[in-house]
């Protein structure tokens, strides 16, 4: 599972020297002629626990895989971006996640391996969803890595609380019901109305809910096709800030701040009635709440469309002392087969068309939320995405328009809010 970071910590000097003296010496021969090819990620991509080196290494006998992975997505970047810079260090094959892979693109393009220009460029790229292979693409069309998980998102809501307040429970019904922003926060008033909803429960989890699953159903988001900041003329930002301030203003949420303490106990406590929840999500869902929760929760379409949170990619450094041999195990590792396998083995949703339009994928249902057909769910939202511009401030920037929604869930007016977002942004980006 390759998540999103949501706050990109500084890191001292003996933790980035740390991190680069981690297995990250690049690839090897051994005297026996055997290949060792080292991987370099971040977080659970789950390409071991699937088994899948295993299989590379029984089908190609003289390669020896070693992964060396860094649990916090920022971290790992902080030190790639070292490396980067001092131009050694780098493992054969590094991970990029969607949070950083705009960075990549516009100042690190040179030192990955240009997929697009190997001679069966077509096949490579040719089974992914187009707006995946265009977020790893240059301005020139170097395409710096191939897609491994894609991150579709949809609306998981829970049954039992939504059946407590007198709503309905079908999610066909549900996603008719809510088809824009408009009407989830409709269905919000409802619930936050209701005389018989759970005492303690708010009908979302927070403001971050709305605005980052809906910034991005915009023409833009946070960036222009440039790559430029624009947060204060994206019709992407201007309807989710939108959406997300009347939720906030309306109290709505829980005002929860996503991945802290209060909002994993959450989970369990069933202190919110929904949440936007890319595919990845209901692994994150399900740890969290428990067996307990199992058959309370279920999955309905994202209001306002099709939206993706998360992904990554694998990209092989032209470092690499075996740059042949690493582009070999990216092209399978990445092969709508393995995407196939890590959907099975580890829920992994596939940025490959061809691998999500396959039955094991497409006709998937998840007992844990319901039964609901989370390969029909996601599958038709990844199918329906466009390619929105993203930038290299991404992150921040929405940090700092989510932090703004809090404080107007404390009641600061919007529109105040918005403009000190603005200013955060401002320092963030220079100008």
């Amino acid at each position: 599972m390759t998540v999103p970071p949501r706050r990109r910590a500084a890191l001292g000097a003996a933790l980035v020297a740390s991190l680069l003296a981690a297995g990250c010496g690049g690839s090897s021969s051994a005297d026996d002629g055997t290949i060792t090819l080292d991987v370099g990620l971040f977080g659970t991509f789950g390409f071991e626990q699937a088994g899948l080196y295993d299989e590379y290494m029984r089908l190609h006998p003289e390669i020896r895989i070693e992964e060396t992975s860094v649990e916090r997505s920022a971290d790992y970047y902080r030190a790639l971006q070292t490396r980067l810079a001092a131009g050694s260090g780098l493992a054969d094959i590094q991970g990029i996640e969607i949070g950083f892979v705009a960075d990549v693109v516009e100042n690190h393009a040179d030192a990955f391996v240009d997929f697009a220009a190997e001679g069966n460029a077509d096949e490579l790229l040719g089974h992914y969803y187009d707006w995946k292979v265009e977020e790893a693409t240059t301005s020139d069309g170097r395409v710096i890595g191939l897609g491994t998980d894609a991150g579709p998102e949809a609306m998981c809501f829970r049954r039992d609380l939504f059946e407590q307040a007198g709503l309905p429970t079908d999610r066909a019904q549900l996603a008719q019901l809510w088809s824009t922003w408009e009407g989830y926060l409709e269905v919000g008033r409802q619930y936050e109305g209701s005389a018989t909803k759970p005492e303690g429960t708010s009908f979302v989890d927070s403001p971050a809910s709305v605005f980052s699953a809906a910034v991005y159903q915009g023409e833009t988001a946070y960036d222009d096709a440039d790559g430029n900041p624009i947060p204060e003329s994206s019709d992407g930002v201007a309807s989710a800030w939108e959406n997300a301030s009347v939720a906030a203003a309306e109290d709505m949420t829980a005002n929860l701040i996503q991945f802290g303490d209060e909002w994993n106990a959450a989970f369990a406590s069933g202190a919110f009635a929904t949440i936007s929840c890319p595919a990845w999500m209901l692994g994150y869902i399900s740890e969290q709440a428990g067996e307990d929760a199992s058959g309370a929760w279920d999955v309905a379409p994202l209001p306002g469309g099709a939206g993706n949170w998360g992904g990554s990619w694998l990209g092989v450094t032209e470092s690499s002392e075996h740059k042949e041999e690493a582009i070999a195990l990216v092209e399978w590792l990445t092969a709508p087969e393995q995407q196939i396998t890590m959907f099975t083995e580890e829920a992994h949703f596939p940025s490959s068309q061809e691998a999500a339009e396959d039955p094991q994928v497409a006709d998937a249902a998840n007992e844990y939320f319901s039964g609901a057909p989370v390969g029909q769910i996601f599958g038709d939202s990844a199918a329906a995405l466009q390619f929105t511009p993203i930038g290299p401030y991404d992150t921040q920037i929405q940090e700092a328009f989510t932090n703004a929604l809090s404080t107007v869930a404390q009641g600061t007016a919007p529109d105040d809010a918005f403009q000190a977002a603005l200013a955060e942004i401002e320092q963030i980006t220079g100008g």
